[in-house]
């Protein structure tokens, strides 16, 4: 019965949405930590540690000189100083400037925070802590079938399949947040790197900000009672095929079986058979540590493991509406057609 109890109640609030979510506890025990709340991950750190950086730990005052260092969604560190040159009074640039066509955003639109991740009282230089170099071990030959998309020449130059919006990455089309947002694996990006997370009995739900994504994990007992309630294995979702249990004061997560289109596209891959292992406790009143693990031998020479924190913040998570504001994807299709009509007829009209 409780394990229909959860079906029933995980279909109810994937149809009516968060506002009917059960009462939640707030009881925190040395099994359970407590983790409803509001929380941000923003940090300037990437995955893996900087070529040329040796140390997982550094002082403030190295951190504040790589972060100064940094460049921003293709925009170069000393550009980031100077401010972006867009003068909203004498209209687009010229074609062939540098802000006409090189970039995917202005600075007004990035939000990815001013620090390096801080993570119990550390200023970390990358998320991964194993391996110590912290670099993803990734192996030179993966299984031949394997193939992971990288849409960076198009964010980049815009240059790409325009043929339908199947040919576009999930996340322009509004079906996914962009920079695995969402995990497993879950790290801030651009901006809106905030989560509303909700503890019952019986589930936690996770509300991502970016694309307004959302994780609801039931809970189990145990391990054992948690991966005998997995869905079948027909079922490719998004965000993979998520259990949970408590222990050692932790909730621990286990995802397989995720959508392979999402996989070809995420910045944390893996196979059919890779398994991702999430863990979330609380470090303080305003921390919770998490880290989640890779084990994947297709791709990987060695489980590699990630580690960073969300921080408590004020006030409410706003709806991400991007379907909404998606101007972008009729844009890009009905230019695609003219040119195509263009090449046909040799004629604008």
């Amino acid at each position: 019965m409780k394990t229909m109890k959860k079906l029933a109640l995980g279909s109810a609030m994937l149809g009516l949405g968060m506002t009917i979510l059960p009462a939640v506890s707030q009881a925190q025990s040395a099994d359970r930590p407590e983790l409803t709340g509001t929380w941000t991950n923003a940090s300037r750190t990437g995955l893996q540690r900087p070529r040329g950086v040796d140390e997982l730990v550094v002082s403030p005052e190295v951190a504040a000189q790589m972060v100064a260092g940094m460049g921003l969604a293709g925009i170069s560190a000393e550009n980031i100083e100077s401010g972006p040159a867009i003068d909203p009074e004498t209209g687009a640039p010229p074609e062939g400037a540098q802000d006409f066509g090189l970039r995917g955003y202005n600075l007004f639109w990035t939000d990815p925070g001013s620090t390096l991740a801080y993570v119990m009282g550390e200023l970390r230089t990358s998320y991964i802590i194993d391996p110590p170099n912290g670099r993803i071990p990734r192996r030179e030959q993966p299984q031949p079938d394997w193939e992971i998309k990288n849409y960076g020449a198009r964010y980049l130059t815009g240059v790409g399949e325009d043929d339908g919006p199947e040919a576009f990455p999930l996340a322009e089309r509004c079906l996914l947040g962009f920079g695995n947002t969402a995990g497993p694996g879950m790290m801030g990006t651009l901006y809106n790197s905030t989560y509303e997370f909700v503890q019952t009995d019986d589930y936690v739900m996770i509300a991502v900000e970016m694309a307004h994504d959302a994780r609801i994990i039931p809970v189990f007992d145990n391990a054992e009672e948690a991966r005998a309630n997995r869905r079948p294995d027909v079922l490719k979702q998004w965000l993979g095929d998520s259990v949970g249990w408590y222990e050692d004061g932790k909730l621990v997560v286990e995802t397989v079986n995720i959508n392979p289109k999402q996989m070809a596209e995420s910045s944390v891959p893996i196979t059919a058979e890779g398994v991702i292992t999430e863990t979330f406790s609380r470090y303080s009143d305003t921390e919770i540590v998490y880290q989640f693990t890779v084990d994947d031998s297709n791709l990987y020479l060695q489980p590699w493991t990630a580690e960073l924190s969300y921080h408590t913040m004020e006030g409410e998570m706003y709806e991400y509406a991007c379907h909404e504001g998606n101007h972008a994807m009729p844009g890009m299709l009905a230019g695609a057609r003219r040119l195509e009509l263009q090449e046909e007829f040799g004629s604008d009209d």
